[in-house]
């Protein structure tokens, strides 16, 4: 998407928060790949798929400074909660200090760790699953966290197009490309889900459990 559309759209949909704003300008400034933020349309998307599916129970890989998260929890009702994964450790007082400012903190379980090691011990089923983690573990995370989607329930994954690598004719010999290619490959031959695939920013997924 070229910046002069993107700037189109960011004009014409709501506005973000003033602190989503903060926490947006706080990443970019302060931590390190600050292109790993969902941003302001991405949010928007999320918010408003929360509110279209109406989740209670809510799964997220991969927290980074909190901004998906926050987004995520805005469309929540305020019965429903999150779990939130995030194997950083530095993040967590960035990342608990927005959930606070965003009035959700109530909402959100954070979890420090590596997400194969902290789903297990999870004892909870979801209505929605949000995969942004480390791109090589996704075909784990599907496996994973498949048995604890409801029936009818959603998966989102992000940057399932990483750049168009996976399209290309000689696929970039890089563990990161091979696991979204492996895990595209799962979603397509799993015939429990029906997916599709949305081309906006890095690709998303979106997943629905038979």
């Amino acid at each position: 998407m070229n910046h002069d559309l993107e700037r189109y759209i960011l004009n014409h949909i709501d506005e973000q928060p003033d602190f989503l704003n903060e926490l947006e300008r706080f990443t970019n400034l302060n931590v390190l790949r600050p292109r790993m933020l969902s941003g302001h349309l991405q949010g928007s998307i999320l918010t408003m798929l929360c509110k279209m599916i109406k989740p209670l129970s809510i799964l997220e890989i991969g927290t980074f400074t909190g901004y998906s998260t926050v987004c995520l929890a805005l469309g929540m009702s305020e019965n429903a909660h999150i779990h939130t994964i995030e194997i950083n450790d530095e993040l967590e007082s960035v990342i608990l200090k927005y959930l606070e400012k965003a009035g959700v903190k109530n909402r959100v379980t954070l979890h420090i760790g590596g997400a194969i090691d902290i789903i297990p011990k999870i004892d909870e089923t979801f209505d929605l699953i949000f995969i942004d983690g480390d791109k090589r573990e996704y075909p784990q995370y599907l496996e994973m966290v498949l048995p604890k989607l409801k029936t009818g329930g959603f998966i989102l994954a992000d940057n399932v197009l990483w750049d168009g690598k996976p399209a290309m004719p000689n696929m970039p010999d890089d563990k990161y490309t091979k696991g979204i290619m492996d895990f595209n490959e799962m979603v397509k031959n799993d015939n429990r889900l029906e997916k599709t695939i949305i081309p906006f920013r890095d690709g998303v997924t979106i997943v629905r459990k038979k």
